[in-house]
């Protein structure tokens, strides 16, 4: 039984939604271990094809939960690898959604930027107030803000530690849609439905594909990128859509 997480699957969907709302969702580490044992269950479900991490309409997660932080050491933090828990995230196959209403700060924007996809409300802030605390973002928040808009907004978001509205992380690349902040549930499931109907093998060799281009030199990603193409021959999916495409009639596919 999860103490701070629900979750539950639907036609194809598997959802976790974070639940402490008494603290806008803040994440502490029990909380971090319960959403990525989640993920991974969901990931190792034949019936799930897409997961989609949600908040409430007051906060998606309003940062890491300080409390937890206040008597740590360099020696402690070293011991304890707080953040190794964090790295597991990337390593889901299956395409992740984050519906975020409200706010998305600090850990909170961390880990929607674990995700594949961003639908955000019109009125979600997005930032990473770490500065104000003498720290930093220690779970890749310097990582993936840098990949996603460049070094130098992204330094100085971070270094300012302001917040950006939905709209700005829209114009930077940062997120994928906005809409208003009442449809954020049903534009994030309308989107993961679609997906659910796309070959799920397909989506798993393009998504390691995709995440690896920001790290590899153009050519070690087009050798990733053919490995995977040769690798989706492979499967009844391959067959079956081009045999579809023949055949003009909608494809069915299995993920096998």
């Amino acid at each position: 039984m999860s103490k701070y997480i629900k979750s539950f699957s639907e036609d194809g969907i598997g959802v976790i939604q974070l639940n402490r709302p008494n603290v806008l969702n803040a994440l502490n580490r029990d909380m971090v271990h319960e959403i990525v044992v989640q993920l991974e269950t969901f990931d190792n479900d034949e019936a799930i094809n897409v997961i989609v991490l949600k908040g409430n309409e007051k906060a998606f997660a309003a940062g890491a939960d300080i409390e937890e932080m206040m008597e740590a050491t360099p020696l402690s933090l070293e011991l304890l690898n707080p953040f190794a828990e964090w790295d597991k995230i990337s390593l889901i196959k299956k395409p992740i959604l984050a519906a975020v209403n409200g706010f998305a700060l600090g850990g909170g924007f961390e880990l929607a930027l674990h995700c594949d996809l961003i639908i955000a409300g019109e009125d979600a802030k997005f930032g990473f107030p770490e500065v104000n605390l003498g720290v930093l973002p220690g779970a890749g928040g310097t990582q993936f803000l840098a990949k996603a808009m460049g070094v130098r907004k992204a330094l100085e978001w971070i270094w300012l530690g302001e917040s950006m509205s939905a709209k700005i992380a829209y114009d930077y690349g940062v997120i994928n849609r906005v809409v208003a902040k009442e449809l954020v549930e049903e534009e994030t499931m309308r989107l993961a439905t679609k997906l659910t109907k796309q070959p799920p093998i397909s989506l798993r060799l393009i998504k390691e594909a995709v995440h690896a281009a920001t790290d590899l030199t153009l050519q070690e990603g087009k050798n990733l990128e053919r490995k995977n193409f040769y690798l989706a021959f492979a499967s009844e999916d391959q067959k079956e859509g081009m045999r579809a495409f023949s055949e003009k009639r909608p494809a069915s596919f299995r993920g096998k």
